[in-house]
């Protein structure tokens, strides 16, 4: 029977990338809001986004932070569905422009977080 499963998910149903967004809000902060990529398993982009939203929705959350101020994670939507096309090594899985008038100060923050990316993976050998 988990064989049988196995074989529907691989054949039968398509990957999608999906961004849910979640609202942060503490007290006496300004808002916040995190944008999430979930993979999803699904037959059709309906299904995709039903599944997501239920993700987000499960995932809401109020609890008190370090100084005792409450903190709340609301879901707000699903804002993107992106089908997958292919899963295997190298496949282009989201992709976004960023535009900005400061090239120099962009290329050199990806290179500082490519450093401590490095730095970080060298320690756990």
């Amino acid at each position: 029977m988990y064989i049988v499963l196995i074989f529907i998910q691989i054949f039968l149903m398509n990957w999608y990338i999906t961004k849910i967004v979640f609202n942060i809000t503490a007290e006496n902060n300004t808002n916040q809001f995190d944008e999430q990529l979930r993979l999803v398993n699904a037959k059709n982009k309906e299904e995709a986004f039903l599944k997501a939203r239920a993700i987000g929705l499960r995932e809401e959350d109020t609890f008190y932070n370090d100084n005792m101020r409450e903190v709340k994670w609301e879901f707000v939507n699903v804002s993107e569905i992106i089908p997958v096309q292919k899963l295997e090594d190298g496949t282009e899985l989201y992709s976004r422009i960023h535009e900005t008038d400061e090239a120099a100060k962009y290329i050199h923050f990806v290179h500082q977080k490519a450093i401590a990316l490095r730095k970080n993976s060298m320690l756990l050998y």
